[in-house]
């Protein structure tokens, strides 16, 4: 199904005669719609719409946190009084793959206010430097539940 949305976009291309990225963007939506109406109308589930919707919504989370917290960062580093609480925080993992470990590792670091430091030699946590931090549990109850859970279930939907 990626093959065919990927096939319908670059016929969108040829047919327009516009050889853009915008215009491959723009055809890559198109052809997903045509495919979540061709679900829609025969009842054939593939599972492609999903799986494309579930990866969207990862995307825009990660997106989400990125803003938000880019905003938390510099509202502290704007306050007049300096109250920084930095900690090391050893946040407990679900996730096994390396590929998975990588992932979830690189987005804390992205994430501003964050740094991944190192991976305990047996995978079974992960080492996080917060820049200000109020309560070391919700910090690791946020990761676990925002980050973690989404990549297990993107990483299970699309049978990585």
């Amino acid at each position: 199904m990626v093959l065919l949305n990927v096939f319908m976009a670059l016929a969108w291309v040829a047919l327009t005669g516009e050889f853009t990225p915008g215009n491959f963007l723009t055809g890559l939506v198109l052809a997903y719609l045509v495919l979540v109406l061709t679900e829609v109308t025969t009842g054939r589930q593939t599972g492609y719409v999903q799986r494309v919707w579930l990866l969207l919504k990862f995307i825009a989370f990660f997106l989400k946190e990125l803003v938000v917290s880019t905003l938390r960062v510099a509202r502290w580093v704007l306050t007049p009084r300096l109250t920084m609480r930095p900690a090391v925080v050893a946040v407990p993992l679900t996730i096994t793959t390396d590929a998975q470990i990588t992932l979830l590792g690189n987005m804390i670091t992205l994430t501003p206010g964050t740094l991944t430091l190192d991976v305990a030699g047996d995978q079974s946590c992960i080492y996080v430097h917060v820049f200000n931090v109020d309560d070391i549990e919700a910090f690791r109850e946020e990761i676990k539940q925002g980050f973690e859970r989404r990549i297990l279930e993107v990483w299970a939907a699309w049978n990585w």
